[in-house]
């Protein structure tokens, strides 16, 4: 990565209102903390207001703004190609947001980027062999309660079984496979991590209640599933 586009996305970054440090940012883009500090220095020269919280890291001034992002032919093609791909996902919110998201980002195109991004889009088309009559339209509300950390509660019908059960989770993340979205939580009732289709939750509430925070990461629930589908012991 050049240096421009590292300071193009660490500003990004800052402008999501997060408070970051050195030491995560050299983690991120794989330098050295004393390059991140040329970074910085670098972006308060060219006038954008960091400040640095002592001890804890680096922000923005709430006030800031940037002229709209100019998108480049091929950056606004991989746009419509994704759009294809996602109009795939056999869940509606999802494909409905990001429609309504990819409208307001065409807004800025330049209009020679516009006419040709339309072009392509008349010359792309993605097959789904895997015809499943399956569907759900829940998916853009269950994201919003695991980036909020709100508790939820389902009706879950598991596979051949008629049965629906009531279930209370705290959820942590989702992945997606042969275009099924599933969520990993917390389940109340079986006091365990699992793993839900969302296409199979019949009914869901998500709760004012609040579940703490414990850094679960998807890697290693992948790396510790493997490890046990193999019986591995460390």
């Amino acid at each position: 990565m050049t240096q421009l586009a590292r300071l193009i996305s660490i500003l990004t970054l800052l402008r999501s209102k997060r408070l970051l440090t050195a030491s995560e940012l050299a983690e991120k883009y794989d330098v050295s903390v004393r390059t991140i500090y040329r970074d910085i220095r670098k972006l308060e020269e060219a006038g954008v207001p960091v400040y640095t919280l002592e001890g804890r890291g680096y922000s923005l001034i709430d006030t800031y703004t940037i002229a709209p992002v100019q998108f480049t032919e091929k950056q606004a093609n991989a746009l419509i190609t994704a759009e294809h791909i996602i109009n795939q996902s056999k869940d509606a919110s999802f494909v409905n947001d990001f429609k309504e998201a990819l409208t307001k980002i065409k807004s800025v195109f330049k209009t020679s980027v516009q006419e040709k991004s339309e072009i392509l889009s008349d010359k792309i088309h993605v097959f789904n062999w895997k015809l499943e009559d399956t569907f759900s339209d829940a998916l853009s509300e269950i994201q919003l309660a695991v980036t909020n950390f709100n508790v939820m509660e389902i009706n879950y019908k598991k596979a051949n079984d008629y049965q629906i059960s009531n279930r209370k989770i705290e959820p942590y993340a989702m992945y997606s496979t042969d275009n099924k979205w599933i969520l990993i939580a917390w389940c109340h009732l079986r006091n365990d991590m699992r793993a839900f289709r969302i296409d199979r939750i019949q009914n869901f509430k998500i709760l004012e209640e609040k579940f703490e925070d414990r850094k679960f990461n998807i890697n290693d629930y992948f790396a510790l599933d493997t490890c046990n589908s193999h019986n591995c012991k460390n």
